[in-house]
C-alpha cells in the first residue's frame, strides 16, 4: 500500500462517493432494451433501500436518433432517484469520430439535473491512436470549458490493462494531458475479465494496482478514484470484500459493480461495505 494519505475530496467528487450502481441504455430505454424487464422508477425505491448512494445512468448513444435518450422515460428515473436521496451521475460514451455530435451530446447529459457527468473513454472506433488520443484531450478541454461548474470524471480502461496485459491497446493513453479537466478517475477494473493463470482475477490485486498506476500516471497520488468491479453476474463476494478492502486502504472515494441489473442479492451485503 502506498504510504500517503488521501486528501480530503473536494466538494465537487462528492458524487462518486460510497457505493454506487450502473444502468445503460440496454437497462432501461425501450429502443435499445433487451434482456428481461427495463429498469423503472420502483427500481430507483430499491437502490436505495440496498444503501445505494449514487446512480450511474447512460443518457444517449452514438447510434440513438437523439442527444436524450427518451426523456420521458430517463428524466422520471433520474427525478426518483433525487427524491430518495440518491446523487446521480450522467455518462456518456464518445466515439471520437464525430466531434461535434460527441460534444454536444455530453453537454446534453450535463444539464440535466445531475450531480456530475462521466466521460465513458472506451471507444476505439477511431483506429489510429494518435489521432484518438488529440480528439480525446481536446474534446476533454472542450467540455470543460462548456460546462465550468460541472464536476466532470473520467472513466477509464484499467491501466494494467494498457501497460501490462496488452500494451498495443491503447498506446500512450494521454494521463497527464487530461488532468486538468477531470475531477474524479473511475477506472473500470473488471477483474472478472482477467484469468485465474494471469494472477489478476483477484478483487483485492486488480483494484489496488488499478488505483496506484491511474494516481502513478497522473503524477497525482491522492487523486480521487471510484473503482467499478465487475461484471456483477461473474463477481463473488470474495472479490467484492478484496475491492472494498483496496479501496479503503489506498483512501479511494467508494465503489461499484456494473451493472444494477446484474448485480445478485447476494453481492449486497459486501458491496454496502463501500458506504460512506
Amino acid at each position: 500500500m502506498p504510504d500517503v494519505l488521501p486528501a480530503p475530496a473536494p466538494a465537487g467528487v462528492a458524487a462518486y462517493s460510497g457505493l454506487g450502481t450502473w444502468i445503460d441504455a440496454y437497462d432501461w430505454s425501450l429502443e435499445f432494451g433487451k434482456d428481461g424487464p427495463l429498469v423503472q422508477p420502483d427500481d430507483i425505491d430499491r437502490m436505495a433501500e440496498l444503501g445505494v448512494q449514487t446512480l450511474y445512468v447512460q443518457t444517449s448513444r452514438w447510434n440513438a436518433a437523439d442527444d436524450i435518450l427518451e426523456p420521458e422515460r430517463l428524466l422520471p428515473l433520474i427525478a426518483r432517484a433525487r427524491a430518495r436521496g440518491l446523487r446521480v451521475v450522467a455518462w456518456y460514451l464518445p466515439t471520437f469520430v464525430d466531434p461535434a455530435t460527441d460534444l454536444r451530446r455530453l453537454v446534453a447529459a450535463g444539464r440535466l439535473d445531475v450531480d456530475s457527468l462521466a466521460v465513458d473513454i472506451e471507444s476505439r472506433d477511431l483506429a489510429e491512436h494518435a489521432e484518438r488520443n488529440r480528439r480525446l484531450v481536446e474534446l476533454s478541454a472542450a467540455l470543460h470549458d462548456a460546462l465550468p461548474e460541472m464536476a466532470l470524471g473520467a472513466i477509464v480502461f484499467p491501466p494494467v490493462v494498457m501497460e501490462v496485459v496488452n500494451p498495443g491497446f491503447w498506446p500512450s493513453f494521454p494521463w497527464q494531458a487530461l488532468a486538468p479537466y477531470y475531477d474524479a478517475w473511475v477506472p473500470m477494473s473488471y477483474q472478472s475479465f482477467r484469468t485465474e493463470a494471469s494472477g489478476l482475477r483477484d478483487g483485492y490485486r486488480y483494484t489496488a494496482e488499478n488505483i496506484d498506476r491511474v494516481r502513478a500516471n497522473l503524477g497525482d497520488p491522492n487523486a480521487p478514484v471510484h473503482s467499478v468491479g465487475g461484471i456483477a453476474d461473474a463477481t463473488t463476494p470474495g472479490d467484492v470484500a478484496g475491492m472494498v478492502a483496496a479501496s479503503a486502504e489506498r483512501g479511494a472515494l467508494g465503489g461499484s459493480l456494473y451493472d444494477w441489473r446484474t448485480t445478485a442479492p447476494g453481492l449486497w451485503p459486501e458491496l454496502r461495505a463501500f458506504r460512506r
